[in-house]
């Protein structure tokens, strides 16, 4: 094959990558599911949001399996059992709410659906690497957005489906549709042949791009650089998580106290269909985030992207509770989830830079566990808090003083050097 005929395939496959990741970003809607199901079956606050929050656990710890297993095997193989696994999981946790059985629900959505979402997840990101080291930000950022964006298509159409249909029917619509989108994204997924490189690429001083040169997973995780990476994503992904996963209710709850004297049933259902069109807002942002500053991490460099994100995010969680406008609290909502999905989006292209392409898929697998820290404590702490304070407004200020620590973090934070990877 000639050098034009890869060119065009590796963009084909970005797109193959996009469709997955769609698929697989839609769990980010899970807070328009809440409150229909605690109203359907009794469930608490807490009871319904553990589904997510095992969700958020063992996702993470199946990417970093999923992106042993890329290294090892064709990614199509991987991208295949993730689909399967994801869309049976969320079928089945349509069957959950028929039988209003949460302990079915846990094991369906927050582990089957997880591992699948794990395994799905990493695939095309670890693939894109390999087929992109031009321009490593621009499509990791360009196939994770598909990641934060999935939750716009669950956001702009959930809400009316679970109004005339059920949650039940939405489930099951949902996973039999993400069976079929990733069966067919799937097929296109393959590696680049091992010594091909793009046409006139020149590597960025400071980065790795060669196999030759890059570390081992055993010599990355003997550098400081890779644990500091892996608590800089712990601490985003708990304000990122933890913000997505109460999203709808604070936005309803925002509403309901703009308004004088009691809510009626058509009012709290409008209220319910503009919280659900809230999310889907966040999810575009946090997806065009994604791409976006991905994107300009390969002109000014990563850690000045970290940089900046840390600190404004930290100073719109602190200023989120006071904000009583909707309008302005849609607007700083979508912001700080462009910054997450920003940080997310970038963290591929970091280790990618710093550790090489070799053997990214265990390396930023294995980093990837760090979203299962956050993402078990984030959610939780939310609904918690709320549940005894009556107000999110506390663990918002947490989330505020996570991301101040994570700034301080990119902060003192420098590139690891070939001569610690010949030493380890």
């Amino acid at each position: 094959m000639n050098q034009f005929n890869y060119e065009r395939k590796r963009w084909w496959i970005a797109a193959a990558a996009v469709v997955m990741q769609l698929c697989f970003g839609t769990v980010y809607a899970w807070s328009i599911f809440k409150k229909p199901m605690m109203a359907a079956h009794g469930w608490s606050e807490t009871q319904t949001q553990t589904a997510f929050m095992i969700y958020c656990t063992v996702f993470p710890l199946c990417v970093a399996i999923g992106g042993t297993l890329v290294d090892r095997f064709r990614p199509r193989i991987v991208g295949l059992a993730g689909g399967l696994m994801f869309g049976t999981g969320i079928i089945l946790a349509g069957f959950a709410n028929h039988l209003e059985n949460l302990f079915l629900l846990y094991i369906v959505y927050g582990i089957i659906g997880a591992v699948g979402g794990g395994l799905g997840y990493v695939t095309p990101v670890a693939t894109l690497i390999r087929w992109f080291p031009d321009k490593r930000g621009l499509v990791t950022g360009l196939a994770v957005m598909g990641y934060g964006a999935g939750s716009f298509i669950m956001g702009t159409f959930a809400p009316r489906i679970i109004i005339n249909h059920g949650v039940a029917t939405t489930f099951y619509l949902w996973g039999g549709l993400s069976i079929f989108m990733v069966l067919i994204a799937v097929i296109a997924l393959e590696n680049p042949p091992t010594e091909w490189i793009p046409s006139g690429f020149q590597p960025a001083t400071g980065s790795i791009s060669n196999v030759t040169d890059s570390f081992t997973f055993t010599q990355a995780i003997k550098a400081p650089q890779w644990w500091l990476l892996w608590l800089i994503l712990i601490l985003t992904t708990s304000a990122g998580i933890g913000l997505i996963s109460q999203l709808a209710p604070i936005a309803q709850e925002k509403m309901i106290a703009a308004r004088a004297g009691a809510i009626t049933a058509q009012q709290l259902q409008a209220i319910v269909i503009v919280s659900g069109t809230i999310v889907a807002a966040g999810a575009i942002f946090n997806g065009i985030g994604r791409l976006a500053w991905a994107s300009l991490s390969d002109i000014i460099g990563r850690k000045t992207v970290f940089l900046i994100l840390f600190g404004t995010q930290a100073i719109g969680y602190m200023l989120l509770p006071q904000v009583t406008h909707i309008l302005i609290f849609s607007v700083m909502a979508c912001y700080l989830l462009a910054c997450y999905g920003g940080i997310l989006a970038s963290m591929p292209a970091f280790a990618a830079d710093d550790f090489g392409p070799a053997h990214i898929g265990k390396i930023y697998g294995m980093l990837f566990t760090a979203c299962a820290v956050g993402g078990f404590f984030s959610p939780f702490l939310l609904a918690y808090i709320k549940e005894i304070t009556g107000s999110f407004t506390i663990a918002l200020y947490i989330e505020s003083g996570l991301l101040m620590a994570g700034l301080l973090l990119t902060i003192v934070y420098r590139k690891p050097q070939l001569n610690m990877r010949k030493l380890s």
